[in-house]
């Protein structure tokens, strides 16, 4: 069945249904154009069939300050291989031929800022992009991203850290949409073997402060890792772990079917965790 467009409530009705099943969101993240452009649409509709609810599409940068080794290594094969902004877009209105699973364009500003942030809007809206995360962009300096984004319906996501003051965080929520992004550990992104113990509490004082669902990222490679924050967190983000698998099989065969094993997984976990908590405190 086909789908057009962009639908600016897609990402609220997917965390209304997360929420009235009592679950957490499983939010995987893959790089566009990595290990080939010709590799993002498959990986995508792997990624859906998995049980993704919401999907991070990175858009490839040259200078990635926030990814660590193994992002960086999935961007520069991406422009390597000739990856654009452009090129992106065109693979999420394939992808919207037959999901609705929303996107999420994850990334820099430059090369928004390149391409135009109104033409950007125009463009992400009508090729079915559901927001815009840019890891560079604090939102006193977002005004016109936040403009053009707002105006063509797109839901501009803003990032917070552990390091967030309370005045600083209560900022950010006033501009944020869509969702809240909390960064689990300060740094870059990739694998942790644990996260910080004061997460929950850190989570949970965001919470109190914004209407919006919490999403928590960076760090998180593993099952359980996954299943524990969904405990406390409305969405939990994988990139990293997912980046691995894909370096691992590159180009081979059996690509789409271990990434489809991995995140299928990371979901069971993630979908899973509630019932399973409450189960044990019975």
């Amino acid at each position: 069945m086909r789908r057009n467009g962009s639908s600016p409530a897609r990402i609220a009705r997917v965390f209304a249904g997360l929420r009235g099943r009592g679950q957490a969101g499983f939010v995987p993240f893959v790089t566009f154009g990595d290990p080939e452009p010709g590799a993002t649409l498959p990986l995508l509709e792997s990624l859906a069939r998995a049980g993704a609810d919401l999907i991070e599409l990175g858009v490839p940068f040259s200078d990635p300050m926030a990814d660590g080794p193994v992002l960086q290594r999935a961007a520069e094969r991406a422009l390597a291989g000739g990856a654009t902004l452009r090129g992106c877009l065109d693979t999420v209105a394939e992808f919207r031929r037959t999901s609705d699973v929303p996107i999420v364009l994850f990334g820099y500003y430059n090369p928004i800022f390149r391409y135009g942030p109104e033409r950007f809007a125009v463009d992400a809206r009508a090729t079915g992009v559901d927001g815009v995360l840019c890891v560079d962009l604090p939102p006193e300096e977002s005004a016109e991203l936040d403009r053009s984004s707002r105006a063509h319906g797109l839901d501009l996501i803003y990032l917070l850290a552990p390091t967030s003051t309370p005045s600083r965080m209560r900022r950010v929520l006033s501009r944020a949409r869509g969702f809240v992004y909390f960064v689990a550990v300060t740094g870059v992104t990739g694998a942790r073997t644990a996260l910080p113990e004061n997460l929950e509490t850190l989570v949970r004082s965001v919470k109190r402060l914004t209407p919006l669902p919490v999403g928590v990222g960076f760090g998180i490679s593993t099952p359980e890792q996954a299943a524990a924050v969904a405990c406390f967190a409305d969405a939990v983000a994988i990139g990293s772990a997912i980046g691995r698998v894909i370096e691992s099989h590159g180009r081979e065969r059996d690509l789409l079917g271990a990434v489809e094993a991995f995140a299928g997984s990371l979901a069971a976990a993630v979908h899973g965790a509630r019932a399973l908590q409450a189960e044990e405190r019975r």
